[in-house]
């Protein structure tokens, strides 16, 4: 006869890991409150500290790229501000250019133009 081995989610596993390392219980009484062998929860504390110095070490890089995307962020915002600026700088010298010449400032619809 031959048993069904269980398998346990990473849900489960990081549950039981956290209340070991709790310590307000056992590791032999949490083993026997959720019917895991005792030895199984040695291996899953062992595994998650060995896991989370590599964590923080993640949370670092994530830091840092996220720092510079900001920056390229902001480089490129402030690219498109100074080109909003020129832009409406154009704008207004065409406008004075158009009042000059007599010509209308106003944009004129296209319902309009093809009435006239």
């Amino acid at each position: 006869m031959t048993t069904i081995r269980k398998s346990y989610t990473p849900a489960f596993k990081a549950q039981i890991v956290q209340e070991l390392l709790k310590e307000e219980q056992t590791l032999t009484q949490v083993a026997s409150k959720n019917g895991v062998h005792p030895n199984q929860l040695r291996r899953w504390k062992d595994a998650a500290l060995t896991a989370m110095p590599a964590q923080f070490e993640d949370e670092d890089r994530f830091q840092k790229r996220l720092a510079l995307l900001e920056a390229e962020h902001e480089r490129e915002k402030e690219k498109l501000y100074a080109e909003i600026g020129r832009l409406t700088t154009q704008v207004n010298w065409l406008k004075k250019k158009y009042a000059s010449l007599g010509l209308p400032t106003e944009p004129v619809e296209a319902n309009q133009s093809r009435r006239k």
